[in-house]
């Protein structure tokens, strides 16, 4: 058979939600997703609507021979499909608020923005990430950096239970201490599909937080600034100072058309009156072109970094750091500031604090020595502005992070997902593959090979 599911005359009627073939009406509407570089070009997708769907459509696989690649909203999506079977998640949305023990349980389809606004009713919150657009399931299996990450730790290590269907067409229900549990948190959808999971929550309804956006003449300022402040702040603050050009179009508000800034953006678990002394410092760098701290809701946190919320192509790299000193700021500003000419979004966050702590979960998320990680989005052709600026921060890097690895397909080879874990981690992962997935079905992400211990 290949990966040819087309060829089959196999009857597909075991199936509750839609199945779809190259040329049929609806293929092209469920292929798509928000990365718009890449798109699955699947033989066969098959429209999940529950767990059964699933189970059947990995043994269907399983008997053909086709890898599987797996979509809720495609922010993800690096290495795709030519052929093959795709699972369409992104019917499965069910959300069940539990207050008492504090969790949420989730379909494989659910996002972001939905899960806060279901928790926020019950006076609780998700660790979820800055965009509300991206998929609850596919966050926690990278491990899920959230805007309030150095205060709670990695989103993934507050799951409690997971739902997957492996290669064997088997439906596990993992718990901490399970081999698969830590395994699959932390390695993007390489041992199986999910349907579901259930996750802890916090007892958090407002944040103090926004932006602070500083014009082309105090960016370096600003980052300086931003470095120094970062040493002294306590755990309960999360931020990220982000440089880019706005280009020069219609589409962007005119104050900001043309300008390069810089973008401190800042979440602060506590009172609003302690978040007003702590950024004191950074309002001290001078005139801001915008200044929206205050505090807010948790339900309107995603205006803390107000990420792109139309479907777009884009890629991206990172280089993890264990300080950032004011050597690597005036390195990274040669190649990336507003007089650099680079085409890029250099995003700098400040990691440590809970993140720092290895939880009891054992999730596979390591370098956990980062104190910043760097983050460069460029547009997917643009390798060269993303290698250059990796290149100038490897005297100090200590490895990236897969989390933070958007797009560019070609790039993900198995270097570069072996240099995303320690040795002995990427050898457990390896060892565990083999059993679980000899055929590596699972290999659209960046694939930990069965072979490759």
């Amino acid at each position: 058979m290949g990966n040819n599911a087309a060829q089959t005359t196999e009857k597909l009627d075991v199936f509750t939600g839609p199945v779809f073939r190259p040329g049929d009406e609806g293929y092209d509407a469920e292929i798509a997703g928000f990365q718009t570089a890449y798109t699955h070009r699947p033989a066969l997708v098959v429209g999940a609507v529950h767990a059964e769907d699933v189970r059947a459509a990995v043994e269907y696989a399983g008997r053909h021979d086709l890898p599987i690649a797996v979509q809720a909203t495609g922010h993800g999506l690096s290495v795709a499909t030519d052929g093959g079977l795709l699972i369409s998640t992104r019917r499965m949305t069910g959300i069940r608020i539990d207050p008492a023990r504090r969790t949420a349980y989730v379909g494989a389809g659910v996002r972001a923005g939905a899960l806060v606004e279901a928790a926020a009713e019950h006076g609780l919150a998700p660790l979820n990430g800055s965009s509300p657009s991206v998929g609850v399931v596919g966050y926690l299996l990278g491990g899920g950096v959230g805007l309030l990450a150095r205060r709670f730790g990695y989103a993934a290590e507050h799951v409690r239970t997971i739902e997957l269907v492996t290669a064997d067409g088997r439906v596990r229900t993992l718990t901490p201490g399970d081999e698969l549990f830590g395994a699959a948190l932390g390695s993007g959808g390489n041992f199986g599909v999910v349907t579901a999971l259930e996750v802890g929550l916090v007892p958090v309804t407002t944040v103090y937080g926004g932006q602070l956006l500083f014009d082309t003449p105090l960016v370096e300022r600003a980052l300086e600034a931003w470095r120094r402040w970062t040493a002294t702040v306590p755990d309960e603050v999360t931020s990220t100072v982000t440089m880019l050009a706005f280009p020069d179009i219609p589409q962007v508000p005119a104050p900001l058309r043309g300008r390069y800034v810089a973008s401190v953006r800042i979440a602060y678990n506590g009172p609003a009156e302690e978040g007003e002394r702590l950024v004191a410092p950074l309002r001290a760098v001078g005139e801001r072109l915008k200044d929206d701290l205050r505090a807010m809701p948790y339900t309107e946190s995603h205006t803390i970094h107000s990420d792109p919320d139309h479907p777009h192509a884009y890629a991206a790299t990172n280089a993890l750091l264990g300080e950032f000193s004011g050597e690597m700021a005036a390195a990274l500003l040669r190649v990336a500031g507003p007089d650099s000419g680079a085409g890029a979004v250099v995003d700098v966050r400040h990691l440590g604090g809970a993140l720092a702590r290895t939880g009891d979960a054992g999730i596979a998320v390591d370098h956990r020595d980062a104190g910043y990680i760097v983050r460069i989005i460029t547009d997917p052709a643009d390798t060269a502005t993303r290698a250059g600026i990796r290149a100038a921060l490897t005297p100090w890097t200590l490895g990236h992070s897969l989390n933070f690895l958007y797009g560019a397909g070609d790039e993900a080879d198995e270097a570069q997902t072996r240099t995303g874990y320690r040795p002995d981690t990427y050898a457990r992962l390896a060892a565990l593959k083999a059993r679980h997935d000899p055929r590596n079905l699972f290999r659209f992400n960046r694939n930990i090979r069965p072979d490759a211990g």
